[in-house]
């Protein structure tokens, strides 16, 4: 048995913990069987967007004739764009394993591990046991009940980037983040594109009109049907055939295309290390339960990332490491604050939010809300009068900013000065409304919502 003063479970954002340990002068072990690096560089964020970024410029060329522009797309290099990928994904994650490899005090068990009793792990051979543990061991795709699947080659967004050649026509089952980002990658190369979403609209985790303008949006090159639940699928050679049920009639509908992407969720991995075995409990769905210190059910025992289900971006597991190792350390301990933890699907049109939806902060605030249109600005209507919005939730009675959603380009950049705004002094939005803004630039939107605060109900 190897005892170390700490074990991290996973080497995504669980590596900020492992660095700072060493740093501090702890003996680290780092359990990881998979690549170095975890979701977001290997399979997430990283390499979607060298995909995605392509797919915006394809996107800009069609678009660019209402500005008076013809252009043609005369191909596309559908293997160059994945090997770039491919090599921006490799060279990151053998940078972080050599750095691994040649940090003293740090040693990496390259084997999947599980739990056997208090503290203590079993990592292929080897028993390893640690004073303070972190886990941060990540999710993984959803694959729903669908008859049939275990024997059709289908996808998922791991799989999606093993890709060699493009695909004519492809099925994608789920109309969340990740099946509405792949929607748009594929269907921008020329794949033809349909979506299968169980819920009645798009991305319901957004606000209704959010989600109503992406599907007029997309609509425009994609097929995409709601309120359809997925039965069974039957591959014959290369071909896939999905039968659905529309979930309001009953009526029966059949699709076939080339590719199947499964796109209807993420599960916890806490399951596969048996957390339960060293006094860690899961909620019911699986993911690890924490206080609002980041602290499981077992003293000495944090978890974050992916692993506990709240707010599964990489910027919130990356702030959450800082915060876990903080209280891991310190007498004083930090509560983690999700209430301005921004997301963004990059999608074509851009969506970002932060905080609350409209309807969460009415039941808990007398609230105001704010919109504003880009095409209602100097640098929208440069921009060929682009469709997509920014809706401000505040509270009526002290001005505090309680949520943001926006649609529409730049999204992802534009949110970040509400975001700020929520952070800093009292979380009103006195700074942006006295902030000057640039004119003409995208930013005068934000500037705008805030502009049109009025009680719900009394919007034009």
């Amino acid at each position: 048995m190897e005892e170390f003063d700490i074990i991290v479970v996973g080497s995504g954002s669980g590596m900020l913990v492992a660095s700072a340990a060493v740093e501090a002068g702890h003996r680290v072990a780092v359990v990881e069987g998979g690549r170095m690096g975890g979701t977001c560089i290997n399979v997430g964020c990283v390499p979607s967007k060298m995909l995605i970024h392509p797919a915006d410029v394809i996107q800009t060329l069609k678009e660019a004739e209402k500005l008076g522009i013809k252009a043609t797309l005369d191909s596309v290099d559908f293997g160059n764009i994945m090997s770039r990928m491919h090599a921006l994904v490799d060279h990151d994650t053998s940078q972080q394993a050599a750095a691994v490899e040649a940090t003293s005090n740090m040693k990496w068990f390259k084997e999947h591990g599980e739990f056997t009793s208090d503290y203590t792990m079993q990592v292929g051979a080897q028993t390893i046991k640690g004073k303070v543990i972190f886990i941060a061991s990540g999710a993984r795709t959803a694959i729903p009940p669908i008859k049939g699947i275990e024997s059709v080659n289908y996808l998922t967004s791991d799989t999606v980037l093993q890709l060699q050649t493009q695909p004519k026509s492809i099925i994608i089952v789920g109309g969340g983040y990740i099946g509405m980002k792949y929607g748009h990658f594929f269907s921008a190369l020329g794949t033809k594109t349909t979506v299968i979403q169980r819920s009645d609209r798009l991305l319901p985790e957004e606000e209704p009109e959010v989600s109503e303008l992406l599907l007029s949006e997309v609509s425009k090159r994609m097929d995409v049907y709601l309120g359809y639940e997925a039965l069974e699928v039957k591959q014959e050679g290369e071909q896939k055939t999905l039968t659905t049920k529309n979930r309001i009639d009953g009526t029966e509908k059949t699709f076939t295309a080339e590719a199947l992407l499964i796109a209807t969720g993420r599960i916890s991995n806490a399951d596969l290390i048996k957390p339960e075995k060293t006094g860690v409990k899961l909620d019911g769905r699986g993911f690890i339960e924490v206080n609002e210190y980041l602290e499981t059910s077992k003293k000495h025992i944090y978890a974050f990332g992916d692993a506990i289900g709240n707010q599964m971006f990489k910027h919130s597991a990356n702030y959450e490491a800082g915060l876990v190792w903080h209280n891991s350390t310190h007498d004083h301990k930090v509560k983690m604050d999700f209430s301005a933890t921004p997301h963004a699907v990059f999608t074509h049109p851009q969506i970002a939010a932060v905080g609350l939806k409209e309807e969460e902060a009415k039941k808990r605030y007398s609230i105001a809300v704010g919109k504003a249109y880009y095409k209602d600005t100097a640098m929208g209507a440069a921009m060929g009068d682009p469709e997509g919005f920014v809706k401000v939730i505040v509270d009526a009675k002290t001005g505090k900013i309680l949520g943001a959603h926006i649609i529409g380009p730049e999204a992802a950049v534009i949110i970040q000065e509400i975001t700020n705004a929520m952070v800093s002094g009292n979380g009103d939005y006195g700074p942006i409304a006295r902030g000057m803004h640039i004119h003409p630039a995208l930013n005068e939107v934000v500037q705008n919502a805030f502009g049109n605060l009025q009680e719900p109900g009394h919007q034009h």
